[in-house]
């Protein structure tokens, strides 16, 4: 099986609440949505075997959802002080540290720093033109060359892009 690389970003956060930006929660409509996508996760049977999450409350909140629903014996959530605001080539780092056996890794995060990865592994010409690439709760799906260490410009494929959004119950009740 070839590597993939599986990016969350988190889910809404509350911005009203006078706190610093770290310690922002997720809002109840972020929970539903990464909770939807979680779910959509496990029906395509998309599971990771490593997941690293961001340390900021919105992230950690998103990836342990995700945890919960997706109910893979064994599988901890790392947390590592890279994922938040520390820019690509420290997210490319925190990659070429994860196990060699890892064949899907999971990041959960933020932009714009999981924007820039996405852009620099498939390229920005093999990409989607939207607005805001990644909104909360956005999903994606990469091939990736069989060393996570070895991560050149358009690297990879990108093999899926789903938002929340789109995975709407019927009654649109997210």
């Amino acid at each position: 099986m070839s590597k993939e690389l599986c990016l969350l970003r988190h889910g809404k956060s509350d911005r009203d609440l006078a706190v610093d930006d770290f310690d922002r929660p997720l809002k109840k409509r972020g929970k539903a949505a990464v909770q939807r996508v979680a779910e959509w996760m496990l029906q395509q049977h998309i599971l990771p075997d490593y997941l690293v999450s961001s340390p900021a409350k919105r992230a950690i909140s998103t990836a342990n959802i995700a945890h919960k629903a997706l109910s893979i014996e064994g599988l901890d959530i790392k947390q590592d002080r890279r994922m938040y605001q520390e820019g690509l080539e420290a997210i490319k780092a925190v990659l070429a540290d994860c196990p060699i056996n890892a064949t899907r890794v999971l990041l959960v995060g933020h932009n714009p720093d999981l924007e820039d990865l996405l852009v620099y592994l498939v390229g920005a010409t093999r990409l989607p033109e939207t607005n805001k690439l990644l909104p909360t709760s956005a999903f994606v799906r990469l091939k990736m060359p069989e060393d996570w260490f070895a991560l050149e410009p358009g690297c990879a494929q990108l093999l899926s892009l789903t938002y929340a959004k789109s995975l709407l119950d019927e009654d649109n009740s997210i």
